[in-house]
C-alpha cells in the first residue's frame, strides 16, 4: 500500500514511521526520474535541508540517489533555507530543486519538496508526474542498487556541495537597501526559531540580535511556526530589551511574523498590508496583487483603493508562484506568512520580507506599530485568528460535512454569503469564517476574520463546537 502522499507543499511524513531512508530512496528515484528529460538537466538540481533531526543524512541519500540516477546534484555545504534553494536553482539556471525540509511542521516530521526551474514551489501538475512515477516505484519488489556511496559521488564531482549562504546574502544586498537599515540605528531582535535562519544574518547588520540560533531539533518543544503563541520570549524581550522590532522565520526560513515595540505580534495579515502599502504608496510599483483564499480582507479594500487588479487562489503558494511565473504580479501571499514580492523569486523568503519590513520602518521613519495603526485608521479594524484542531477521523469527516452542507448563522451572526474555493467560507457582517482540512497534518482549520477581537472570539468559539 502507498503511504507516501503529496500534500499542500511537498511531501512530510513522521520520522521512522513514515520518513524512513527506504521511503526516501523511494521518492529521490521518482524524483530523478521525473526530472531526467528536463531541458535544463544538464545544469543540474539544487539541493539543501533544514536543521531538523537527521537533515542532512536525509540530504545525503537523496543526493546519492539522484546522482547514481545519472544527475548532477549541487548541495548545500550547511543548513540553507528554503528561500537559497530556490533562488540558486533559478540564478543556475537549474533543472529544478529539492529541500530536506518540514517546514514549521512539529518536530517529529521531516519533509521532502520539490521546486520548479522557475525558483519557486512545483506546480501541481509536476507534482501529479512525480506520483506516477513513485507509484511505479511503490510497485518494485527491490529498488536499483547503489553503484556509488555518497563519498564516491562527491570524489566523481556527481555531487558538488556549494556555498549557498553568501550568494542569497550578496542577491539580497542589490536588493534590499541594508546600508540604510544599518545606519537607521534600528535595533532589530530575529529569532530563528532554531531553523533554517541560523546564522544567516550574523555579520550583515550588526544591529541585528539573534536568539535560537543554535541547533536544537526539537526546538525546544515549540513548533518552528511564526504564530504569536510559539513568540512569547520574542515579544517579550523586544520591549525589556529596547529593541524597534522583531523577526521570526519558521522551520525553512520561508515564512515570517514580525513584533512591534511595544511587544505586540504583527501576523501576515498585517505584514502582507504594510509591505503592499510600501510598495505602491512609497516605492511607486505596481502589478497584480495575489492573495490565498485565508488572507485578510484588507487586502481587498486596498487593491479598490490604489487601482490595482487582484486574484484570489487556493490555499497554497504553489498557486501564487503560478501566477508570479506568469504574469507581472506586486506582491502575492497566504495568511500562514509566506509572501512573494516584485524583483524576487516567486518564493516565500522569510528572512528577505523581514529586511524589507525593517527597510519599510527606517523609510517612513515610524515605528511599526504606528504604521500598522495607519492602515487599521485607513481601511478599518481587521482582526484574526486561526484554530487548529486535532480530532478522530470520525469527528473530523462529521465536522467538514456539516459546514459543506451549510449554516445559517454563526456565532449570533447571520451568513450573508459563501465561497467553496478551498474548504468551505462564510460571509458575516464585517467577517468571514473559514473551515478547511489541512494538507500537511492530521487536523481541520478554523480561520475567522472580524471588526473586533471579541467578534473573532465569538464566530471561532461557535465553529469550532463539534
Amino acid at each position: 500500500m502507498q503511504t507516501i502522499k503529496f500534500g499542500t507543499d511537498g511531501w512530510r511524513a513522521v520520522i521512522a514511521d513514515d520518513f524512513t531512508f527506504e521511503n526516501l530512496e523511494r521518492v529521490a528515484l521518482a524524483t530523478a526520474r521525473y526530472f531526467a528529460t528536463h531541458k535544463k538537466i544538464r545544469n543540474g538540481i539544487v539541493m539543501g535541508y533544514d536543521a531538523r533531526f537527521m537533515s542532512r543524512e536525509f540530504a545525503e541519500k537523496s543526493a546519492t540517489v539522484l546522482a547514481n540516477a545519472g544527475l548532477k546534484i549541487k548541495l548545500a555545504d550547511r543548513v540553507a533555507s528554503t528561500p537559497m534553494v530556490s533562488l540558486l536553482t533559478k540564478l543556475d539556471n537549474a533543472a529544478g530543486g529539492i529541500v530536506i525540509t518540514a517546514s514549521h511542521n512539529p518536530p517529529q516530521y521531516n519533509g521532502f519538496k520539490i521546486k520548479g526551474d522557475y525558483g519557486g514551489p512545483a506546480f501541481p501538475e509536476m507534482i501529479v508526474v512525480v506520483e506516477k512515477e513513485l507509484a511505479r516505484v511503490m510497485k518494485l519488489k527491490k529498488l536499483p542498487p547503489q553503484k556509488f556511496s555518497f563519498d564516491q559521488l562527491v570524489a566523481k564531482g556527481r555531487i558538488v556541495h556549494i556555498d549557498m549562504k553568501k550568494r542569497y546574502l550578496d542577491d539580497l544586498a542589490g536588493k534590499l537597501d541594508l546600508e540604510f537599515i544599518k545606519n537607521s540605528g534600528l535595533r532589530i531582535m530575529y529569532d530563528t526559531m532554531y531553523g533554517a535562519g541560523q546564522g544567516v544574518l550574523e555579520g550583515t547588520l550588526p544591529n541585528v540580535k539573534q536568539i535560537h540560533e543554535e541547533y536544537n531539533p526539537s526546538f525546544a518543544g515549540t513548533n518552528p511556526e511564526p504564530l504569536a503563541h510559539n513568540l512569547g520570549e520574542l515579544m517579550r524581550r523586544v520591549p525589556q530589551e529596547g529593541y524597534d522590532c522583531g523577526l521570526a522565520t519558521d522551520g525553512d526560513a520561508d515564512r515570517i511574523g514580525a513584533v512591534d515595540e511595544k511587544g505586540n505580534f504583527v501576523d501576515s495579515h498585517r505584514i502582507f498590508s504594510l509591505l503592499l502599502k510600501y510598495l505602491f504608496t512609497q516605492k511607486k510599483m505596481t502589478g497584480t496583487v495575489v492573495k490565498s483564499f485565508t488572507l485578510t480582507q484588507m487586502v481587498d479594500k486596498q487593491c479598490e483603493k490604489y487601482g490595482l487588479p487582484m486574484i484570489e487562489t487556493a490555499v497554497g503558494f504553489k498557486y501564487i508562484c503560478r501566477e508570479m511565473v506568469q504574469r507581472d504580479v506586486l506582491i502575492g501571499g497566504e495568511e500562514s506568512g509566506g509572501l512573494g514580492v516584485k524583483g524576487h523569486i516567486p518564493e516565500r523568503d522569510g528572512i528577505f520580507l523581514g529586511l524589507m519590513l525593517c527597510e519599510m520602518v527606517a523609510v517612513r521613519k515610524k515605528s511599526l506599530g504606528a504604521l500598522v495603526q495607519e492602515l487599521m485608521d485607513e481601511f478599518g479594524q481587521h482582526e484574526y485568528r486561526r484554530i487548529d484542531k486535532h480530532m478522530t477521523e470520525r469527528e473530523k469527516v462529521a465536522v467538514l460535512a456539516k459546514y459543506r452542507k451549510g449554516v445559517k448563522e454563526i456565532g449570533g451572526y447571520p451568513v450573508i454569503g459563501r465561497k467553496d474555493t478551498d474548504g468551505n467560507k462564510f460571509f458575516v457582517k464585517n467577517g468571514w469564517v473559514l473551515v478547511r482540512a489541512s494538507g500537511t497534518e492530521p487536523l481541520v482549520r478554523f480561520y475567522a476574520e472580524g471588526e473586533s477581537t471579541a467578534m473573532v472570539d465569538a464566530l471561532l468559539a461557535a465553529a469550532t463546537k463539534i
